[in-house]
């Protein structure tokens, strides 16, 4: 039974480009908010893990994605009503340039996503070798693409009180809205990164306050009332029907467990959702510490950083040992990115090289380039098992390893938009394995947790018949 869910207010943090500030910006404003008792619903514009696992910390509510490319107008709109039920306020971090999108006429970005939403925008300026100029760039992307609502600037690396001063009164009188909040320059406020972007919350510890200090930056330096008055005064007031998500009291049919601790963090919340709502119970594994592999009807095994940790998941013998021979044993296994790595038979990166669960004829290498990256658009044109022939999907992928030495075996994706394996082809199917180096998302490719956990369930009635 579907009911009517009011959209709350909310702000989408986006920038001229990449690397403007708007992560840190995201993350305090979030922490600062939630500080305050607000209940604040971070959003991530586009597929990403690591960003997500940040703004979760940062809200302590889990971060959702929206994404046009892979979801549609109609999905978006609901995975913000439901993502967002209950929330003071969201908070949503775009991605890219504001008007960067997949193709010319800028389809899927962050611009779109706020209008789409009717969403107000802060716009977060590098403000670095610049000043009354500042005010030709904002009005710019003022009047861009009509719609597309800028209320607020913040502005980032300034350099003393004058410069503040002039930048603020060269937009505030040429573009007719307020400066909100600046951020100084500070070594403090970084996360450090690697090749696929910033390193994932749950990998370190010790990089937390930084999350701290992003919030006491900005508690100082934003004008955190007037934030929340463009907030509340420019943000929809829209609402439609929706059916909420049912977790609770979920009749279990199937075991499926997944893989998920430092080595393996790429799982959007959504997908999790969609197999307890298939009838799923999860039982969460640690691959670096646990030696057993429990009773499961499935396992789902996600992306994340692998080599990082390969020395460690090849010290975890039993339990690799244990997932190759359930495998064996005809257990359905859905492998992403990392997962399909850790399921090869070693992973290298330079001089290194691990053994791995030994599961997939093949072996990964790391490499010193991105391998796939972006969007990616699937016929699903072999037998697998989880997805019927002919069907059509919308996953994204990003990788800096290769699958080497593949032994003859059946790939059962043809890519018309991105990478893969190789060839533009992709998803390795060995017995009841599928590993692909595409990620999906279960809001994008509905059909996906109910063909797991219905493959599960009859995995589990055959056990049980023998």
């Amino acid at each position: 039974m579907s009911h009517s869910i009011d959209a709350p207010p909310c702000l989408v943090i986006a920038a001229p480009q990449g690397r403007s500030g708007k992560t840190t910006v995201t993350l305090g404003l979030c922490a600062a908010l939630a500080a305050r008792g607000l209940i604040v619903q971070p959003f991530k514009k586009g597929p990403d893990y690591i960003d997500p696992s940040w703004l979760s910390e940062a809200a302590s509510r889990p971060c959702r994605n929206l994404d046009p490319f892979l979801m549609g107008k109609e999905t978006v709109e609901t995975a913000f009503l439901l993502g967002s039920a209950g929330a003071d306020i969201a908070i949503i971090e775009g991605a890219m340039g504001l008007y960067d999108g997949f193709d010319l006429e800028g389809t899927g970005s962050t611009a779109a996503l706020a209008r789409w939403l009717d969403a107000p925008i802060l716009l977060v300026v590098n403000a670095q070798r610049i000043t009354r100029s500042i005010a030709a760039l904002v009005k710019g992307y003022q009047a861009f693409e009509p719609g597309t609502r800028i209320v607020g600037v913040i502005l980032n690396n300034v350099a003393r009180e004058r410069h503040q001063a002039m930048l603020t009164q060269a937009i505030e009188k040429y573009c007719g809205i307020p400066v909100v909040g600046v951020l100084p320059r500070a070594e403090s406020l970084a996360i450090p990164d690697r090749h696929l972007g910033l390193i994932p919350r749950a990998e370190n510890e010790t990089l937390v306050p930084a999350i701290a200090a992003a919030r006491d930056v900005v508690t100082q330096n934003f004008d955190i009332e007037k934030i929340l008055a463009l907030a509340r005064a420019a943000s929809p007031h829209w609402n439609r029907q929706v059916a909420p998500r049912r977790l609770e009291n979920q009749e279990s049919i199937a075991r499926i467990g997944v893989v998920r601790d430092r080595a393996f963090t790429f799982y959007y919340p959504e997908n999790l959702e969609a197999l307890q709502t298939a009838g799923a119970e999860l039982i969460f594994i640690d691959s670096l510490h646990d030696a057993h592999l429990p009773a499961l009807d499935g396992l789902y095994i996600g992306g994340g950083f692998p080599e990082i940790f390969a020395e460690e998941l090849q010290s975890n013998v039993s339990l690799r040992r244990e997932i190759r021979v359930a495998i064996e044993n005809d257990l359905p296994v859905y492998a992403e990115c990392g997962g399909l790595m850790y399921l090869a038979r070693s992973l290298a990166w330079g001089e290194h090289r691990a053994e791995m669960v030994g599961a997939l004829p093949c072996d990964v290498e790391m490499t010193g380039q991105p391998q796939g990256h972006g969007y990616v658009e699937l016929n699903v044109v072999g037998e697998n098992p989880f997805f019927a022939r002919g069907a059509q999907l919308r996953p994204h992928e990003f990788h800096n390893s290769r699958v080497i030495s593949l032994d003859e075996t059946h790939l059962a994706f043809r890519l018309a938009r991105g990478r893969g394996i190789a060839r533009q082809r992709d998803g390795i199917v060995y017995k009841n394995v599928l590993a692909a180096y595409t990620h999906l998302h279960a809001l994008a490719t509905p059909e996906w947790a109910p063909a797991f956990v219905a493959r599960a369930a009859r995995h589990r009635s055959k056990i049980h018949r023998v």
